[in-house]
Formats: C-alpha cells, structure tokens, sequence
C-alpha cells in the first residue's frame, strides 16, 4: 500500500503527537517548526503541566484524559524518561461556588475516576500546605499529577525521529486563498496538519480567527523554605483554585513551586512581545500565596514564564478539515487544556487526517459558542 505524503506544521504537543501518531501508521511524515522544537515562545513550553481527569460534567475530556494517562505512562516506559509523576491533584471547591466540582464528582462516579472528597479539616489535616478557610470540600483525584513539559514535547520528538519521521527548520505562511505556503510555494502532500497553536488566527484569518482569542498567562516558580519539603511533590499535589482563578504544581525536580493566576484577557502580541511577566502578574500571585500557601510567605520568586493560549469560546479543541481545502486539517485549539490530552489528540487527529473516521462534533469549526462555566470543561 503507497504511504500518505504528510506534512505537520508546528512542533508543539498538538503538532509532534500528531506527526509520531501518522508516523506510526505507517505515514511518510514531515514536521516543520519556525524554531527548534521545544522553543520558549511555544504554549508547550515551561517545565511542569498538571494531568488530571477533572472535566466538571464533560465525560468526554474525562474519559480522554484518563487514556491519555495510560499513554503517557506507555511513552515513560518505552522512552526510559520520567515524564509523569503522580503527585494526585487537588481541587478545592469555594463556598457558595461549587457547581464545577460537583458535577466533577458526578461524572467522576459515571466514569469510575478514583477520587476523595475532603472536608476542610481533613485537607488541614493530609495538606496543610494549603489554608482552606472558605473552601466547602475537595475533591483529590490520587491518579492525577504532573508532566515534564518540554522533556515531553522532547521526548516525542525523538520517537518521531526513530520511527523515520524527518523534522525541518521553516516558516509555512498562507496566501489569499488560505493554502499553506513554504517558501514562496504551496506546500505538495497528501495531508497537511495545521497545529501552530495561537499561530493558528493570524495564518488563518477567515477560518480560525472568527472563533478564537489568544490569552497570555504569566506563571511564577516560587522557592521552597530552607530546610523543608513540605512543598515538594512527594508530600504536595498539583491544585486547581476556581475560586481564586489559580492553578499551581508542587516543586518538582527543584523547580520551585508553580502558581499561576489568570488575569481574564491579558492580550499579547504573539511575534512581537517580550516573554516576561507583567507587574501585575506578580503582584496577583504574591497576593494568592499570602492567601492560600502562607507557608510560602517571604520566599522569594527563583524563575517565571509568559506564554500564550489560543482560546475557543467553547474552550473545545479544534480537529476539522478547511472548508476549502480538503487536505489541510487543523488540529489545536488548545484553550489551555490540549497538553495532557497530547497522546490521545495526537492518535485522534492522526486518524483523522488518514480518514479512518470523521471528527467530533465538538471540534468542528461550525457553530461554536461560549459556554457557562456549568457547561465548560475548563470552568470557566
């Protein structure tokens, strides 16, 4: 049988597991990045990204979730890496505020996700890293944790490359018509797979931009007290703060403990801004850390990262063919939650692409719209 010519365009999460995917069935696979893969401005960057299960009443992410689990787990195993950890995640659930994680707990118990429910005494008492004085309850997923970003993307990357896949160094832009170009020229395949992340909207204006916005989001790595570790993952899980709009990851690999807070619509100019955080940024986290982590209280800030998301009102991800071209599918959308989904996407949008299948309903580009925070697998 005559091999697909395949051409993947962005070496991101989204964009190697697709190329190692098509790769593996027996494709003839081409990835091309602007940059070396795994570069600082790619939303895959930063050292740590939490996995888990937690999807509010969304079976669909929780269920992906949980393959791409065990995929990860495959990938550890056959690469020698460390590339999961399983810290467990926390997920605390403010008073008056918990639509999210009860439907959490509902599908949950649908899905057969192991979880805990605590009461806020039994948090002070397994974590009292965290003070949880409006939290109602918790639910802590023992299965979750953390992955090691870039060695993942890394990682990937090289079993792309054993497999016979070929990486080149190049920028694919787009003319009127919105065919992908390189170097001045159309770009020749059986199959072409846009995953340039937030690059997406500016290459594609009629198609991609209408449905999605680019976000920055500032992340600060904050040192553990001398002498304890307390905040290490060993004895601290990842977290995910609703009430105060916060995520965080515990000092994993000496990084520092990671807390971001989403400032809504903080708006950055992909090719041109500087990747460093603002003031306010660090004001906000500070402020965060007095309020839940006072153990963290005076250390000091030892790194940082600026980054972006391409947003899509539904916070869906994106895997549909071009309405005008039938052989360039998009494949990202990322609206913060691609990278732990980043084996089962890539297998999915790798079928796709071959068409052993069509694709979800959920990430066609027709008829999106924002959904309540009931409704959005994010949250939000």
């Amino acid at each position: 049988m005559a091999r697909n010519s395949c051409v993947v365009v962005g070496a991101g999460i989204a964009g190697v597991m697709t190329a190692l995917h098509l790769q593996r069935r027996g494709e003839q696979v081409t990835l091309i990045d602007r940059w070396e893969p795994g570069h600082a401005r790619a939303a895959s960057t930063d050292y740590n990204r939490v996995i888990r299960a937690i999807s509010g009443r969304d079976e669909f992410y929780t269920r992906w979730a949980r393959e791409s689990r065990a995929m990860w787990l495959e990938m550890q195993a056959e690469s020698g890496q460390n590339l999961m950890y399983e810290c467990g995640a926390l997920i605390l659930a403010t008073e008056g505020h918990c639509d999210w994680e009860d439907a959490t707990a509902e599908t949950f118990d649908k899905v057969g996700v192991p979880y805990y429910k605590f009461t806020p005494d039994e948090v002070r008492a397994r974590f009292p890293q965290f003070k949880v004085d409006e939290i109602k309850y918790a639910l802590f997923e023992p299965e979750a944790g953390l992955l090691m970003a870039h060695r993942c993307v890394i990682t990937a990357l090289k079993m792309f490359k054993d497999k016979g896949g070929v990486v080149k160094r190049g920028t694919v832009t787009t003319d009127a018509q919105e065919r992908p170009m390189l170097d001045g020229q159309p770009i020749r395949a059986d199959l072409i797979v846009i995953s340039t992340g937030a690059w997406m909207s500016e290459m594609f204006p009629r198609t991609i931009k209408p449905i999605s916005a680019i976000m920055g989001i500032s992340v600060l790595y904050t040192s553990t007290p001398d002498g304890s570790d307390a905040f290490d993952m060993e004895n601290m899980p990842c977290w995910i703060d609703h009430g105060q709009g916060s995520f965080g990851i515990p000092s994993s690999e000496g990084s520092g403990v990671k807390a971001a807070v989403v400032i809504p619509n903080t708006p950055i100019d992909i090719n041109n801004d500087e990747r460093l955080i603002e003031k306010a940024s660090l004001a906000k986290t500070r402020t965060y850390i007095r309020h839940r982590l006072p153990g963290l209280v005076g250390q000091r800030v030892v790194d940082s990262k600026f980054n972006q998301v391409i947003l899509t009102p539904d916070t869906h991800f994106i895997v549909d063919w071009h309405p005008e071209h039938e052989n360039v599918l998009f494949a990202g959308g990322c609206s913060g939650h691609l990278f732990k989904h980043g084996p089962v996407f890539g297998d999915f949008a790798a079928g796709v692409g071959v068409r052993d299948y069509g694709t979800a309903d959920r990430f066609k580009i027709a008829n999106r719209r924002k959904l309540s925070p009931k409704e959005s697998p994010s949250g939000r």
